[in-house]
């Protein structure tokens, strides 16, 4: 029979107080909401990329995923990211719609209730395949990229989510790590972003138009959000308000830094000015690198990876994607993908048992190959799960609607003909 004391308090009850810290609750739940954040931010940053004929279309394709990935996290994706595992591919429906995710503490966190940890990670879900999107901007259908979201997140996000941090993951048992969302989060969007983009072939005035950013402060507004949530993706994924979510914050904001500086200075070199669209694209691609490593890897590195990871970018926007005549709009691979690869290889490399006990392996700079030669095979895996996943989504999709919007629509702009809306209705200039 359970006994109470004075209070009522049982003696079970009071072991969970213990255990539970108010204080990585709290740390959790805000850093959730940052992370929650950076999808506007991405639809600000798209938005101004893009062109003014496709703002709302940008837009609308980050916040639409809001309300489709936070149902299916609520439905099937939590279970099938952190369930039971199953062949260390995937997890199971014993969670779905949040069964038996509570008040309590979980598996994946101690000191935090199960539901702090699964709104947490729903963010990561919500914001990931929007990421997608910036590759295909100004030419797919509303319906179709939405059907193929849907797809993509079952075949594609959840069960690498499982493998890299489900309990029983393939990838996790393999000795990878990623801290934040290297191979989880970018990875997978950046390579799903190359195969969807080139399967949609390329905008109708591709080899002649000269596409311009059209709104400059609103790529510099998207940033400012992207990099305040930023912190909370990277910090937050410490799942612990303490040393290594401390650790993780100064990774990032150093690796962000080092990269701006990098792109920067590229633009002075190859264009010859600096620009602010380059200062917000060095600070995205720093924090895109550092993402796997910012809680494995010494400060120093991160400023290494920031360094390395604008120039290895820009030669992929600027040199790759010319040469090899796919239309990444928005340079979603470019960044993202290539990034991502970049931050997990050099998470292979850099990673310290000082900063973080918890690797099997210390980095190859400590003489150690093994976690580089695991993290290089996690790597291709994750692009292979990624590229046959994304091309069975197309399949399926193709035979239910048309991917591609006409020649006229995507002429007239997505933003009429797709939403009936106009981003600046007052508008007389002259660009497109």
């Amino acid at each position: 029979m359970r006994t109470f004391d004075a209070s009522g308090t049982s003696p079970e009850h009071k072991r969970k107080e213990v255990a539970m810290s108010t204080s990585d609750t709290g740390f959790i739940l805000i850093c959730a909401a940052f992370v929650l954040f950076m999808t506007p931010g991405l639809a600000f940053f798209y938005g101004g990329l893009g062109r003014r004929k496709n703002v709302v279309n940008n837009m609308f394709t980050s916040f639409f995923l809001i309300g489709i990935a936070t149902i299916m996290w609520v439905a099937v994706g939590y279970s099938l990211s952190f369930g039971a595992d199953h062949a260390g591919i995937i997890g199971g429906f014993e969670h779905a719609f949040l069964n038996g995710v509570g008040m309590e503490p979980g598996p994946y966190a101690e000191t935090i209730p199960a539901i702090a940890f699964a709104m947490f990670q729903m963010m990561f879900a919500i914001i990931t395949p929007a990421l997608i999107t910036g590759s295909i901007a100004g030419r797919m259908h509303v319906k179709a990229l939405t059907l193929f979201m849907i797809l993509w997140t079952l075949i594609v996000y959840y069960p690498v989510a499982h493998m890299v941090w489900g309990a029983g993951g393939l990838l996790a048992e393999m000795g990878s790590v990623d801290f934040a969302g290297g191979n989880v989060v970018h990875i997978t969007s950046g390579i799903s972003a190359l195969v969807l983009c080139c399967a949609l072939g390329r905008r109708i005035d591709f080899a002649d138009a000269s596409y311009r950013v059209h709104n400059v402060p609103l790529v510099a507004t998207g940033t400012t959000l992207l990099l305040f949530g930023w912190l909370g993706f990277n910090s937050g994924s410490a799942l612990a308000a303490g040393g290594l979510a401390a650790h993780a914050f100064a990774a990032s904001i150093i690796s962000a830094a080092a990269a701006e500086i990098s792109w920067v200075c590229l633009d002075v070199v190859h264009e010859g000015k600096p620009t602010l669209v380059g200062a917000c694209t060095g600070l995205v691609i720093g924090l895109v690198a550092i993402t796997p490593g910012c809680g494995f890897v010494p400060l120093w590195s991160a400023m290494i990876i920031g360094a390395l990871a604008s120039p290895l970018c820009y030669f992929c926007v600027s040199v790759l994607k010319p040469r090899f005549g796919y239309d990444d709009s928005l340079d979603a691979f470019g960044c993202h993908g290539i990034g991502g690869i970049f931050g997990g290889i050099c998470t292979g490399i850099f990673a310290s048992k000082l900063i973080n006990p918890a690797l099997r392996w210390d980095g190859l700079v400590s003489g150690q190959a093994e976690l580089f030669l695991v993290q290089l095979a996690a790597i291709a895996i994750t692009i292979v799960i990624a590229v046959v996943g994304t091309l069975f989504c197309i399949w399926v999709v193709r035979h239910f609607c048309e991917l591609r919007v006409s020649e006229h629509e995507e002429r007239v702009g997505l933003d009429v003909t797709e939403h009936n809306e106009r981003a600046y209705p007052s508008f007389n200039g002259l660009d497109d």
